[in-house]
C-alpha cells in the first residue's frame, strides 16, 4: 500500500531534500507540495492525504495552527512536525494542536521515512531527543505559555500582523471585517501585555509563530 503524503515547507532547498529522501521508500509517494499553512490545510482537505510532514515556521498560517485546522477539515490525515524549534513548549503546542509525530531537522535523516510510516499505521512518532524535552518540560516548573492564552483567530492575527499584514489584508485573508481584525489585535496584545507592534513582532518569532525572514 502506498503512504500518500503531502509536504509543506517554505524553503525550496530542504522541501525538495525531504522530498527525495521521503520517495527513496518506494511506499511513500508525495503527491503535492506546498510552501504556506494555508495552502497546507486547503490541499489537505482536497486531496485527504495518509500523513502531512509539516514545518512550524510557515507563512500566512503556521504549522501549528495550520495542523489545528487539518485535524478538522481531514481527520484521516496525520501530521508529522519536521521543525528546527526544538522548544519543548512548541513541541507541546503541536501535539496538542493534533500532530502525531515530531521529527526535528537537525537529526532529521531516515526518521521522517520513520515517522511517516508510524503515522500512516496510526502510530505516535516522537524523534531522536524530543520525549526528553517534553520530560524535562513537564517535570519543571510551568504555566500556560502566553500564546496558549489566544484562541484560534487571534493566533492567526498575530501571525499575519507579525508578518506586516495590515488589518485590511489580514481581514481580506481571514474573511473577517478590518474593524472585527482590530477587535481581535487589541484584545491579543492585552492579553500578551504587548505594548507596541516591534514587541508583538519579536514575540511571534521567539514561539516559532513566523519565519525570521
Amino acid at each position: 500500500m502506498v503512504i500518500r503524503v503531502l509536504l509543506a515547507d517554505d524553503h525550496g532547498v530542504l522541501r525538495d531534500g525531504v522530498r527525495r529522501l521521503l520517495e527513496i521508500d518506494a511506499e511513500v509517494k508525495v503527491v503535492a507540495v506546498v510552501d504556506t499553512g494555508r495552502e497546507a490545510v486547503e490541499k489537505a482537505a482536497q486531496l485527504s492525504p495518509d500523513v502531512v510532514v509539516m514545518d512550524v515556521t510557515m507563512p500566512e498560517l503556521n504549522g501549528i495552527e495550520a495542523t489545528r485546522a487539518i485535524v478538522t477539515r481531514a481527520p484521516a490525515t496525520g501530521v508529522v512536525i519536521l521543525s528546527m524549534h526544538s522548544s519543548a513548549k512548541v513541541i507541546r503546542q503541536a501535539l496538542l494542536a493534533g500532530a502525531r509525530g515530531y521529527v526535528l531537522k537537525e537529526s532529521a535523516g531516515d526518521e521522517v521515512v520513520r515517522a511517516v510510516q508510524a503515522v500512516a499505521a496510526g502510530r505516535p512518532f516522537m524523534g531522536d531527543g524530543v520525549d526528553k524535552l517534553l520530560g524535562e518540560y513537564l517535570e519543571g516548573p510551568s504555566g500556560p505559555a502566553g500564546v496558549d492564552r489566544l484562541n484560534p483567530q487571534e493566533r492567526e492575527i498575530l501571525q499575519l500582523v507579525a508578518e506586516g499584514k495590515s488589518n485590511a489584508e489580514a481581514a481580506e485573508i481571514m474573511g473577517l471585517s478590518p474593524r472585527t481584525v482590530e477587535t481581535y489585535r487589541s484584545r491579543l496584545m492585552q492579553k500578551l501585555r504587548l505594548e507596541d507592534l516591534p514587541s508583538l513582532v519579536k514575540y511571534a518569532i521567539r514561539h516559532g509563530l513566523t519565519p525570521l525572514e
